[in-house]
């Protein structure tokens, strides 16, 4: 690797810094296995918290591209899509904004009926809620999540209108301040009026920001896909995991585990003293439309 200058300006200095080699496990685990060893399935029986646990799963290309052609799925190959599904199965709720909702057609969340079953041997509904983030309900009632009989879909958003009529079931959790959206507020509320214990997020990159600004999130999922995929294109810079306002200070992380397949990187990080910011500064105004 190259040589890297320090806070000065001069040449790192030699030291007798260690590097620890990850070893993989002794014995593959399926995606299913993995999400029960991390204890996702547990709830506290505790009183009712603040706010959900907020875990946020991401995909990106080594060189930081978070979609190619305007998708994430193109950069993951079997093993993330296995993760995407099993880390789903769990949730009380998946969290994504409405722009990637309509980037990435999204549709039902549990598809698989045995998921569905297994979820419902352990005393929870069929599908998590599906939350979409919108400021302007720009969302056409044919998207295939919206046109699903069977889904749970709630809007978070500063806004007093409403969905045109969808075969899904649409309910509204509005939290407003000074004409954006209150990020701690909702999900305050989806904990309070919800019972959600366990929100996926799936993005976004300006969400994921969003919650990252507001101190809400715990845990980030990444997965690295072992492509490189340029993208600096007339000035303008690749969508990456993370969008929006430079976070000040840069938030840090913790690394909590790491899994590999055919090359495919599986990094689970816990967000270090998430509680970053009073609530007076994390009203949400550059979140999916």
């Amino acid at each position: 690797m190259g040589a890297q200058q320090d806070s000065h300006g001069e040449r790192g200095q030699r030291s007798d810094v260690r590097l620890r080699r990850l070893q993989p496990a002794a014995t593959p685990a399926t995606a299913a296995q993995i999400v029960e060893d991390l204890g996702l399935w547990e709830r506290s029986s505790a009183a009712v918290p603040a706010r959900p646990r907020v875990l946020l799963n991401m995909i990106s290309t080594l060189d930081g591209r978070a979609t190619l052609a305007g998708r994430s799925g193109p950069i993951g190959a079997r093993a993330d899509r296995e993760l995407f599904h099993a880390l789903r199965t769990p949730a009380d709720a998946v969290l994504v904004g409405a722009g990637t909702v309509r980037a990435e057609h999204y549709g039902r969340l549990i598809r698989e009926p045995a998921r569905r079953s297994l979820r419902q041997e352990r005393g929870m509904s069929a599908e998590p809620l599906a939350c979409i983030v919108s400021r302007s309900l720009d969302l056409d009632p044919d998207t295939p999540l919206l046109a699903e009989p069977g889904a749970r879909v709630l809007v978070l958003t500063p806004s007093p209108g409403e969905l045109p009529p969808t075969a899904a079931e649409v309910g509204y959790v509005r939290a407003a301040r000074d004409g954006v959206l209150d990020l701690p507020a909702a999900l305050a509320r989806l904990s309070e009026h919800y019972a959600v214990r366990l929100v996926l997020c799936e993005g976004g990159p300006h969400l994921a920001g969003e919650l990252l600004a507001a101190g809400l999130l715990d845990e980030l999922f990444l997965s690295l896909s072992p492509k490189l995929a340029g993208g600096l294109e007339h000035g303008g810079r690749a969508l990456g995991i993370i969008a929006g306002e430079e976070l000040q200070p840069p938030v840090e992380l913790t690394l909590l585990g790491v899994l590999e397949s055919d090359s495919h990187l599986f990094l689970r990080y816990g967000v270090v003293a998430p509680e970053r910011v009073s609530r007076e500064t994390t009203l949400s105004s550059s979140l999916a439309r």
